[in-house]
């Protein structure tokens, strides 16, 4: 069963901070399960080099916009390699071989007459002397009263364009722009109306998508789909295939979620593969990224599907809510953000795994505090999971004949590993990444009352054989908990697999005994509670260093 994951491409304009892995995490967590299960996994994303973002930061900074884009390229890259993601493919928007394929895209939609000519009112900075793209003007939402860009509302999640905005302002320079006539390249996305309803239909009634992509589809929808300007004025991008519009760049969202597309192209290339059983109607696709990109993957990515012949329209849409930051709203302009290239320097990636996971917004916001993760780390990785493995290993290692005892798993434990691993796959599967979490810790809890209700440090005394059953079962506990681990904390799975010398994880209960190990190695370290006000005081003086 072919099985495609996409996640969402971060601006290359500024370090990766916690939200973003929040909302990308559970992407690795599909790829590794369906890997160990043993099926076809393409796993792509990449950075997005061609953002108005890198544009305005390249500008801010008196750069080129590609020193912008190298360097959070290079570091996204890095922070994605020490937290363990797995992508096949991790590349690129200003890839030449991405604006091949996009332009290819966009070629298609215009010959098949998705794509037309119109002439509007488009804001033009008289200061800057240039026509504003969408993210260049921010101002206040119609709708809700916030502020906002000109492409899109964060706060009530309207699509905007920048005319609809009130007081609005160039980003650049401040001004108020003034409005002149333009011409520019539109996509029919109103001809989609009865096929995206239809789809919208289809994911709620099988419970493919998460709620809120659900509500907001149906709502974009119920408002009635609007025709979306394609072209873009702007110094970097993807440059236009049509005449008389070559100076102008693709829209950078329906460049953006060609990607997917593109990497897979990418990724056949390098390896020689075929990316076909991942772009048809049997595909099983797995689109993962934040609450803000839900039209964009829903609405938009589907109509070009659709306008380009493609069947194989997203199946699961896995859109988290937001993280907040000590019960404060995450932002990178005020320095209010936990960033990753210095979190992952003092932590061990597990522990922002795991707590970024049983800490999930899956169906509402979710704060991460320093007190939180820190007690987490102690109480459950280290206290629950890592003294459980600690002191059966050390306990085993104390027996010098173990190896020479039989053991079996008890039947009752046998059967609760079992159901294990039927619980924890569908959960992933159904995109439910902390109910399955938690349930593997809820078995961790029972097996350190299962060693506790044994005392095999009394067995050892009185029933030498009942103490090495007690503690085979523990070991073989041990080894199929660093199975079901594997895919939400990597690296400790690695550790025990290691150590107790296991074949390659799959998603099968190991049934055979486990031998006495020959290496033993502390999987965390506990982390001194006076790190909590250290943290929480580098978080204030950061902000105020913005």
């Amino acid at each position: 069963m072919p099985i495609l994951i996409s996640g969402a491409w971060p601006y290359a304009n500024g370090p990766l901070h916690l939200g973003h892995i929040s909302s990308l995490l559970p992407g690795d967590i599909l790829a590794r399960y369906f890997r160990q299960k043993g099926e076809k996994v393409l796993y792509v994303s990449g950075s997005d080099c061609n953002g108005t973002p890198i544009a305005i930061r390249a500008k801010q900074e008196g750069v080129d916009p590609k020193i912008i884009a190298d360097r959070y390229h290079a570091s996204f890259n890095d922070c994605f390699k020490q937290l363990g993601f797995t992508y096949d493919c991790y590349t690129r928007t200003d890839h030449s071989h991405h604006h091949q394929i996009v332009q290819n895209i966009f070629l298609e939609l215009y010959k098949n007459g998705y794509i037309y000519r119109k002439t509007v009112e488009q804001l033009y900075c008289e200061y800057d002397q240039q026509f504003l793209p969408d993210r260049y003007v921010e101002g206040i939402c119609p709708v809700c009263g916030s502020d906002a860009r000109g492409d899109q509302c964060d706060h009530c999640s309207t699509i905007l364009d920048p005319m609809d905005l009130i007081n609005r302002k160039c980003k650049l320079c401040g001004h108020t722009p003034v409005v002149k006539k333009n011409e520019h390249l539109y996509f029919r996305l109103s001809a989609f109306q009865k096929q995206l309803t239809q789809y919208v239909d289809h994911a709620e009634k099988n419970k493919t998508w998460r709620e809120n992509a659900i509500q907001l589809t149906k709502r974009y929808i119920h408002e009635g789909l609007q025709d979306r300007a394609v072209s873009r004025d702007l110094p970097i991008g993807v440059n236009v295939p049509i005449k008389e519009f070559e100076d102008k760049k693709i829209y950078v969202w329906i460049e953006a979620v060609s990607g997917y597309y593109s990497a897979s192209q990418l990724w056949a290339k390098q390896t020689g593969k075929s990316t076909d059983c991942y772009w048809n109607e049997n595909t099983i696709s797995y689109y993962v990224h934040g609450k803000d990109n839900i039209p964009f993957h829903t609405v938009i990515w589907p109509a070009i599907l659709l306008g380009i012949h493609k069947p194989a329209l997203p199946t699961h849409i896995v859109s988290n809510e937001y993280v907040t930051l000590e019960k404060r709203k995450l932002s990178t302009s005020k320095n209010w953000a936990v960033w990753i290239p210095d979190i992952i320097k003092r932590y061990h990636p597990d522990s922002i795994r795991y707590f970024l996971t049983i800490n999930a917004p899956e169906n509402r916001d979710t704060d991460f505090s320093w007190r939180e993760f820190i007690l987490s780390h102690n109480s459950e990785l280290l206290g629950a999971y890592g003294n459980f493995v600690n002191r059966t290993l050390k306990f085993v290692d104390k027996i010098s004949d173990f190896n020479t005892i039989h053991y079996e798993l008890e039947p009752t434990l046998q059967e609760k590993i079992n159901r294990l691993y039927k619980s924890v796959g569908k959960n992933i599967e159904e995109a439910h990444f902390k109910q399955g979490l938690e349930d593997i810790f809820r078995f961790i809890r029972e097996s350190n009352k299962y060693f506790d209700d044994k005392k095999p440090w009394i067995q050892l005394q009185t029933d030498k054989k009942g103490c090495i059953s007690t503690l085979g079962n523990c070991l073989s506990i041990i080894a199929n908990l660093a199975q079901l681990l594997s895919p939400f904390i990597p690296f400790s799975s690695r550790e025990v697999q290691k150590m107790l010398d296991l074949d390659n994880f799959s998603w099968q209960p190991i049934q055979k005994e486990i031998l006495k190990p020959k290496l033993i190695k502390t999987l965390f370290e506990r982390i001194d509670l006076v790190q909590i006000q250290e943290e929480l005081d580098n978080l204030y003086k950061q902000e105020k260093n913005e």
